[in-house]
């Protein structure tokens, strides 16, 4: 499986700003690339985003940190979570794997 950046934007539109370009097992990425609000509500499976371009700030749980361009950001499942602040050229990728609930650490 392979896809470009290209190929997954060339899905986007007005209305939906992500695009699914792969899946296999639990596992799909996406493309995301809000305009201006991200309306994400928490996820049922764990996820990394990877941060394609542009810059922002990103809630995580509780903490906020500044974004740019090739960060990775983990979620676990279920955590309240959203992009703000940022650019217009904002784009990531977004992999979402794992159970329902997320996968537990290692301990």
């Amino acid at each position: 499986m392979k896809s470009t950046l290209q190929e997954a934007l060339s899905r986007l539109t007005p209305e939906q700003r992500f695009a699914q370009v792969m899946q296999h097992g639990t596992m799909s990425v996406e493309l995301y690339a809000p305009d201006q609000v991200d309306p994400q509500q928490p996820h049922a499976q764990d996820e990394l985003y990877v941060v394609v371009s542009g810059t922002g700030q990103f809630l995580n749980g509780e903490e906020v940190y500044l974004f740019g361009p090739g960060d990775v950001i983990f979620v676990p499942a279920g955590r309240v979570h959203r992009f703000f602040d940022f650019t217009d050229d904002f784009q990531t990728w977004v992999i979402f794997y794992g159970p329902e609930g997320g996968e537990k650490p290692k301990s």
